[in-house]
């Protein structure tokens, strides 16, 4: 089973290593993404939200997050991973649903993605099948 939850601290060292982990399996020097290290400052603190995927055994199996784009009803989604040996579970699909869900409350109307280079093979196949579309290299987007 999986839980999805609003971001809380306790969890973040286990996010930081499920996305370094993540990045190991597609085959990419890991980095870390500076927003990670403070999720409440760079997200929940500005009015945003970020999402996490929970197991049985408390450990973080995925996440997503969005921020807001000033003066407008678009959002920019980031963070959206899965643990590397769970993918085509489902368990992507349950968290950018939870995100779009929680964006048409706040009644967004635009979620957009920027999808890094061509070898992103997995982006440009995942946000397509959810109703993403390019509307600019290396960008999508779709109406909520």
């Amino acid at each position: 089973m999986m839980k999805k939850i609003k971001y809380e601290e306790k969890y973040r060292d286990d996010m930081i290593f499920m996305i370094l982990e993540a990045k190991n399996a597609l085959g990419r020097v890991p980095g870390l993404n500076e927003d990670l290290l403070d999720v409440r400052k760079n997200y929940l603190e500005v009015g945003d939200m970020f999402w996490l995927a929970i197991d049985d055994n408390d450990r973080v199996i995925g996440s997503i997050g969005y921020n807001s784009i000033k003066d407008t009803d678009e959002v920019w989604l980031h963070r959206l991973f899965v643990k590397y040996n769970l993918k085509r579970q489902g368990i992507g699909s349950a968290l950018l649903e939870t995100a779009e869900q929680y964006l048409r409350k706040q009644e967004k109307k635009i979620a957009k993605v920027h999808l890094g280079g061509k070898d992103w093979v997995e982006s440009w196949t995942f946000y397509p099948k959810h109703g993403y579309v390019e509307y600019q290299e290396r960008h999508m987007m779709k109406e909520l």
